[in-house]
């Protein structure tokens, strides 16, 4: 098994005045973006939301949904989970690989309703209290365990959730300041404050951000230890060093990060891959476009963002970057490579756990959505999702997060 850096996520909420974060984002939260952010000032990362029940039977699972390189820290893996055999199997299997794991409780989208996980978790509290407790004991500090949620119409009731939580021993918690009704429209900065008050863990606030001096001001509103933003940072990688546009020297370092993420040892010490093909290890076409899509909508008049938006593949994008802009991928430095290879993750034995705490007779059971909602091959984005640009369309792809910011 490979050894990686770890960091201890507490630690840096006693380090930092404010800790910023890049949120979990279906398809978006992957490796190469989480390299890219923390170049410019973010501190803490997450995953993408996983299922864990997946992640625990599916090899096919773990490998499409879960790498990590030694630049990758701290890192907190999501999972969505609904048992203590899923949830704890799961964090235990990514322990070696990760700082801590987070639950989702705030995801309001209907297909994680009807299985049970994401916001409908709030309704049986007493559930989210065992997960973390059991997760708790079973994996050691300094591994966080923490939850996402959202605050509930009664804000009495979200107060008492999270001051539970914080006696089954959760390291820190992440409130969307909306309720899981509403994903539109102001936050409560009001009841934010209110759980940031009345717990010792640190809180992050997440909702609506989308600049470092908003970040900020909701800091001195509310008291919170950190603060969370997903759509900003899409479309401006930089947010947190302070910056009010994507630059084309964020721009070219997505490319070399994508690049160099597809280089094998021999590739990178032979010079034989000068650009990236149709078909690379460690990256999905999906990602490498729909990154640059947010990041250059600023940069691209509607003329050109109708001819970007379309393009399928990566000749025809490197080459209208290199003829717009003059950017084209650079290989890294011998020793920043080193640190940027993805790790070839061993998974062996750790499985038991998860085997231990698993009912006998759920043995057969499985929830068989991992293929329609997470493969890497885009037919999740294509069902979902028009992406053939219309005449008279901006390209507005801001509807695309299982859960919005």
């Amino acid at each position: 098994m490979c050894e990686k850096p770890h960091t201890d996520v507490l630690e840096l909420f006693n380090q930092r005045d404010l800790v910023k974060v890049c949120a979990p984002m279906v398809r978006y939260s992957k490796l190469q973006f989480r390299n890219l952010v923390k170049i410019y000032g973010c501190d803490l990362t997450f995953t993408p939301m996983i299922l864990a029940d997946s992640f625990c039977k599916s090899p096919k699972a773990r490998l499409n949904e879960f790498t990590t390189n030694t630049l990758d820290t701290p890192l907190i893996t999501q999972f969505a989970a609904n048992t203590v055999h899923d949830f704890v199997g799961a964090s235990y299997l990514v322990a070696p690989y990760c700082d801590g794991v987070d639950l989702n409780c705030g995801c309001p989208q209907r297909w994680a309703k009807d299985l049970c996980l994401g916001c409908e978790m709030l309704n049986t509290p007493q559930k989210i209290f065992e997960l973390v407790r059991e997760c708790r004991n079973r994996v050691l500090k300094p591994f966080t365990v923490s939850i996402k949620t959202r605050i509930l119409p009664n804000i009495a009731e979200s107060i008492e959730l999270c001051q539970n939580l914080e006696k089954c021993g959760v390291s820190f918690l992440t409130i969307h300041a909306r309720t899981p009704m509403n994903n539109v429209g102001p936050i409560s900065e009001d009841g934010l404050k209110m759980i940031s008050d009345s717990v010792v863990v640190p809180v992050i606030g997440n909702g609506g951000l989308g600049s470092l001096k908003e970040c900020q001001g909701l800091q001195e509103k509310t008291g919170v230890k950190g603060v969370m933003v997903a759509n900003a940072v899409l479309t401006n990688p930089e947010l947190f060093s302070g910056s009010t546009v994507t630059s084309l020297g964020c721009v070219q370092q997505w490319l070399d990060i994508c690049y160099n993420s597809t280089l094998t040892i021999d590739d990178y010490i032979s010079d034989s891959q000068k650009t990236i093909s149709e078909r690379p290890r460690n990256l999905t076409f999906q990602c490498f476009h729909h990154h640059l899509v947010f990041m250059l909508e600023k940069l691209l008049t509607k003329k050109q963002r109708r001819v970007f938006n379309n393009m399928k593949s990566f000749t025809l994008v490197l080459r209208f970057l290199e003829q717009n802009f003059r950017l084209k991928p650079r290989k890294f430095p011998a020793d920043y490579f080193q640190m940027s290879i993805p790790f070839n993750l061993d998974f062996q034995g750790r499985s038991v756990l998860y085997e231990e705490l698993k009912p006998k007779e759920n043995e057969d059971h499985i929830v068989d959505v991992y293929g329609a909602y997470w493969e890497g091959d885009g037919k999740y984005f294509k069902g979902k999702f028009d992406l053939d640009v219309q005449e008279e369309s901006d390209c507005d792809w801001s509807g695309m997060f299982f859960e919005n910011d």
